[in-house]
């Protein structure tokens, strides 16, 4: 549970050193927010995973919607409650969750 106390601790960091210089004149609710202040959008944020995947040389492109499923589907095979899972998302269906997370179960 080390990981967890250590996430919760770079996220008051970010939030009482970081997030104050970017949010300036506006007050976005979101806790991550971009370098103008603003709420990321899908977009920008595939656009940045785009940059980052380009410079690591993947020969891949990333998009937003493949980084979300990626987690899901780590979150689930790691033993994550699908509900949780669902509720994180925003999933109305547990059906949607569980054609969205497509986990394909090995033989042991």
């Amino acid at each position: 549970m080390a990981e967890a106390e250590d996430g919760v601790a770079w996220v008051v960091k970010y939030l009482a050193d970081g997030r104050p210089l970017l949010v300036r004149a506006t007050t976005s609710p979101a806790l991550y927010v971009s370098k103008t202040g603003e709420r990321f959008t899908a977009s920008g944020l595939t656009k940045m995973a785009n940059r980052y995947v380009r410079a690591a040389d993947l020969g891949k492109n990333a998009s937003c919607h493949a980084f979300r499923h990626s987690m899901a589907t780590a979150m689930l095979e790691n033993g994550a409650d699908i509900r949780f899972i669902q509720e994180m998302l925003g999933h109305a269906k547990l059906t949607s969750t569980q054609v969205y997370t497509r986990v394909s179960i090995s033989p042991s």
